[in-house]
């Protein structure tokens, strides 16, 4: 792409030898072992490589199991340095298989098992108020908002009041103030609207409420250490900052009425929220629907302890019908009143759909959540498969998007749908 066309696009520079700016994990491949063939693996990952010459992702990072096993595992680009503003004497650094990116809003679907887990252990029922945990979240007249309606985005409170300096976002008494005062738009749970931060605050503060312990404990406890992360927390420990991947506002910047509904949903233009989340107050801070940091490869591994029915390597971290609840849909497919498009939920995945779903053609079984538009992360149990595409590029339209569409066509059209009795137990 020339210079010319990389400037009206707002895009990155892409070398021509993308072997020199590609890092394969390739003992972390086995396709073998899943009984995939290297044509298979290669058909994908040229698909990834297509995307990436967009030029508006500077790096992505790509992890699929099929059948439990790891058939690829790459990155592509690199992780600071080749923004569209970066000039050639910027220092640039390889994006890795082991460098963490800001999950941002597939942190929910996390964030999400987590209230499951408290649910299977006692501690909540989903089906509570709020304020039954928390009573000052009753103000404004939110008293019978209850946990699964925050789950499934019909809370009522989809963004934080408008004017809201951007500093309360790592205020967590302060934005908690706020939305206990909100005013919500509606509290009976009949519409969808998406609820990009405000419901992960919620969440946090009810589980903090009855385990007296805070998140990042919870998560540690139960989720990353018997699965052995080595990432995959909220926000990143300012040691560590260095080492998290830039992102980037790329593509051509939104205009009314694409600029209207990122306004909407985000809570503000795609130029500050670049700003926003390469700020290292973000990055540290706990944001538990938009900051969870980790790799594409624990996001993948995460997915495929869903399909495993709660077990990952011989342990258990939650048992097979809290897997089966977090991703029962609640509700019908419904024009989501935040991101003005049709969205089937669970409580805390977003769900594929046939003939064509969010995760592609026939994908009936699968669920997941996508992360600032453009990072993927789901697993179809219909397939066998989890997968997680993450990158680093905040485009909101483009000509990326035949590209993007064409990964998921891929990687489904790559995986038949199993029979019925060989699927994992999450699909019966």
């Amino acid at each position: 792409m020339n210079r010319l066309a990389r400037r009206a696009l707002h895009t990155c520079a892409v070398p021509d030898d993308l072997a020199s700016v590609t890092c394969r994990d390739a003992q972390g491949e086995n396709p073998e072992r899943a009984g995939v063939s290297q044509e298979v693996v290669e058909d994908i990952w040229h698909s990834v490589e297509k995307l990436y010459r967009t030029g508006v992702h500077p790096g992505l990072q790509l992890s699929i199991r099929h059948r439990g096993e790891q058939i690829l595992h790459r990155a592509i680009g690199h992780a600071t340095g080749n923004g569209p503003g970066d000039g050639p004497g910027t220092i640039k650094v390889p994006m890795t298989t082991d460098t963490p990116i800001c999950y941002f809003s597939a942190s929910k679907a996390v964030t999400a098992l987590l209230m499951h887990i408290l649910a299977e252990q006692g501690l909540v029922n989903l089906m509570d108020p709020v304020s039954y945990y928390c009573p000052e979240f009753a103000g404004g007249g939110k008293r019978t908002i209850t946990v699964h309606q925050i789950l499934s985005h019909r809370g009522g409170i989809p963004a934080i009041p408008r004017e809201t300096p951007i500093d309360v976002l790592w205020d967590k008494d302060e934005i908690w103030r706020l939305l206990c005062e909100a005013k919500p738009v509606e509290v009976d749970g009949a519409k969808v609207a998406y609820h990009a931060i405000t419901g992960g605050f919620v969440l946090q503060r009810v589980l903090e409420k009855v385990t007296g312990d805070s998140i990042e404990a919870f998560i540690d406890r139960y989720i990353r250490k018997p699965m052995g992360m080595r990432w995959f927390t909220y926000g990143i420990d300012p040691q560590h900052v260095s080492q998290l991947a830039s992102n980037y506002a790329t593509g051509p910047t939104p205009r009314f009425p694409v600029s209207w509904i990122v306004n909407r949903a985000l809570g503000g233009d795609i130029r500050t929220v670049e700003r926003v989340v390469n700020d290292p107050r973000f990055q540290e801070a706990v944001i538990p629907a938009g900051n969870l940091c980790g790799t594409a490869e624990e996001m993948s591994r995460f997915f495929q302890m869903m399909l495993n029915g709660g077990v990952w390597k011989g342990r258990r971290i939650c048992s097979e019908m809290t897997v089966r609840r977090s991703i029962q849909q609640f509700g019908s497919l419904q024009i989501d009143r935040t991101m003005m498009i049709p969205m089937r939920f669970s409580a805390g995945m977003m769900l594929g759909g046939n003939p064509m779903g969010l995760w592609g053609q026939r994908s009936r079984y699968a669920f997941g959540h996508v992360g600032l538009i453009n990072k993927l992360c789901w697993a179809d149990a219909a397939r066998d498969i989890s997968v997680s595409l993450l990158n680093t590029g905040i485009p909101i339209v483009g000509h990326h998007i035949p590209a993007l569409a064409r990964f998921i066509y891929t990687v489904c059209d790559r995986f038949p749908l199993v029979p019925e009795n060989q699927r994992p137990l999450v699909a019966a």
